[in-house]
């Protein structure tokens, strides 16, 4: 089993830029294949990013290469760099796990979640 627990949210004003923070306690994060998602207020959960054990990357279409998730498993942490970030991007984000192989992008293909992290945009 493994906590998640992210950090680094905040408000930035439109064209910024913020660096999530996942750090995972008990197993290790390498064990895992971790991912971003994020919900805005009255929207579901929507898929942001997933690393594979493997270091292979997927993103969603809407991130339009803004943002780099990456982990340190040495540190036993996974990141969200987000840049040129607009007010469309405010959300709770939110680091998941997953058992599972291959590319993963569905909430229920993860079987553990963090509490979120509020990231708000200004105009």
């Amino acid at each position: 089993q493994v906590q998640l627990a992210e950090s680094g949210g905040g408000l930035v004003q439109a064209g910024g830029s913020l660096r999530l923070s996942c750090a995972a306690a008990g197993r290790t994060s390498s064990t895992y294949g971790m991912a971003w998602f994020r919900q805005a207020p009255g929207k579901e959960r929507d898929f942001v990013a997933h690393i594979m054990r493997s270091g292979g990357r997927y993103y969603a279409d809407f991130v339009k290469g803004r943002f780099t998730i990456s982990r340190d498993n040495a540190k036993n942490t996974v990141y969200l760099e987000m840049n040129s970030l607009s007010p469309e991007d405010t959300a709770v984000y939110y680091c998941a796990a997953s058992l599972r192989y291959g590319r993963l992008m569905h909430t229920y293909e993860f079987d553990y979640w963090g509490q979120g992290t509020q990231v708000t945009v200004s105009s």
